[in-house]
């Protein structure tokens, strides 16, 4: 990845304040924040554009958040975009089922700016041992 280009990110999510209260923790400097918020309209904008990250909410009007994730990891174009649900749901079957569903991770939903931002600077700098899963 150029180190000028900004680390595009695409959040799906149906709650506005939610999708807003991202945007701003994220949408700084070397990092541009789109949004949608249908499953969708997710998929849609997924697979027009290029992201670098993809959050993805669990629950969302038109298309659960699972459906469009296995759709993105199906797709050549897309399969390689690291993706991570964002998701109030913490039974492991839930968490199981978002990892079967293709996801490379979750972030468990009330989440801190600090834990998205951590996430975000270890994909943008290539760093391995991304978190997620817990």
């Amino acid at each position: 990845m150029d180190p000028r280009s900004p680390f595009r990110i695409l959040v799906v999510e149906d709650e506005p304040v939610i999708r807003e209260l991202v945007r701003s923790m994220l949408d700084d400097g070397p990092v541009e924040v789109e949004t949608a918020g249908s499953g969708p309209e997710g998929l849609r904008r997924a697979k027009e554009s290029r992201f670098d990250l993809v959050l993805l909410d669990v629950v969302l009007p038109g298309m659960d958040g699972l459906t469009v994730c296995r759709m993105l990891k199906a797709d050549p174009s897309t399969a390689s975009v690291p993706l991570y649900m964002l998701t109030a749901k913490t039974r492991r079957a839930d968490l199981e089922a978002a990892l079967a569903a293709g996801a490379n991770g979750y972030i468990h939903k009330p989440f801190r700016g600090s834990e998205l931002m951590e996430l975000v600077e270890r994909l943008r700098t290539g760093e391995a041992g991304a978190p997620g899963a817990g």
